[in-house]
């Protein structure tokens, strides 16, 4: 396909940002033929049928997520055909079109822009952040509030020893061979990763926190950046990170298992719950204009 089509061509490629709740979804991939199982993609695609394009649409999804992972804005590209002789759609009608058609609540189309017709919402990212979140004081599976359920992952300590958590996050800044926090399965042809930058950091108070709950209940955030990810990497560093805060593991020890390149140690083999993770941003560069206003000092 040419950069952009020509002009008053009825074919145009579309940049869409959407969110999602990631509970019940089986990922954000589709999931095809007849399983019960569905992933968002299948409600995106179905609510693109509505463009009434000439050729089915089809997504290409930036960052794949496993079942259960949310995102707060994740990307897709796809292209939309018209009939000859009609121009082709506004990105403010794409997104309202997929929002208007979307038949699951759980799913939100952010916005649209379009994009030339070479862009691949994949490849083309420069950055990529995930956000997991995660709360301590918590001494049963079910005393968190109803409405923090499936969004953070619980912690019966009543602290962590934040201060060698991000002694051993330093560790794995840089450019490393992820081997060791990589989960079989995983398609990259290189397990060599870039983290540009990785925190932990007290969250935000939950609003839905009781004032006699506040006192016992803390929430912690633990931010990864990079242009690309590993298959479970950040879910297998958070699993690490939190044993260290939990005094199971020394930052030192984090460093030696970064460098044994060694995915089935005793500790870098356990993954995080997926209900704590988020996809915060997808960043695109030379079209950082692209997603300005979504998520005021989220790097939108």
């Amino acid at each position: 396909m040419g950069p952009a089509g020509a002009a008053g061509s009825g074919r145009a490629r579309y940049l869409v940002f959407f969110q999602y709740w990631g509970t019940g979804f089986n990922g954000v991939a589709a999931v095809r033929g007849a399983q019960c199982a569905v992933g968002v993609q299948n409600y995106l695609e179905e609510a693109a049928e509505r463009l009434n394009s000439v050729e089915p649409v089809k997504l290409t999804i930036s960052s794949r997520t496993d079942a259960g992972v949310h995102a707060l804005s994740n990307a897709a590209h796809l292209d939309v055909q018209r009939r000859a002789g009609q121009p082709p759609f506004s990105p403010e009608v794409v997104a309202q079109v997929l929002n208007r058609n979307l038949k699951h609540r759980g799913i939100r189309i952010l916005q649209a822009f379009r994009v030339p017709g070479d862009f691949h919402a994949r490849h083309s990212a420069t950055s990529r952040t995930y956000l997991y979140r995660l709360v301590t004081g918590c001494p049963w599976p079910d005393g968190l509030p109803v409405f923090e359920r499936n969004l953070c992952w619980a912690l019966r300590a009543d602290c962590l020893d934040v201060a060698a958590m991000q002694e051993a996050a330093g560790h794995l800044l840089g450019t490393h061979d992820f081997s060791a926090f990589q989960s079989a399965g995983s398609p990259a042809a290189s397990s060599v990763r870039t983290l540009r930058r990785v925190s932990v950091s007290p969250g935000s108070a939950s609003p839905f926190v009781l004032p006699q709950e506040s006192r016992q209940l803390r929430f912690w955030s633990l931010e990864f950046e990079s242009q690309s990810f590993l298959y479970r990497q950040v879910r297998r560093m958070t699993a690490v990170l939190v044993a260290v805060g939990l005094g199971a593991l020394t930052p030192t020890q984090v460093k030696l298992i970064l460098e044994s390149q060694d995915p089935l140690g005793k500790h870098q083999a356990r993954v995080a719950p997926a209900r704590g993770l988020f996809l915060k941003s997808v960043l695109y560069g030379g079209l950082r204009d692209l997603g300005q206003g979504l998520w005021p000092n989220h790097g939108l």
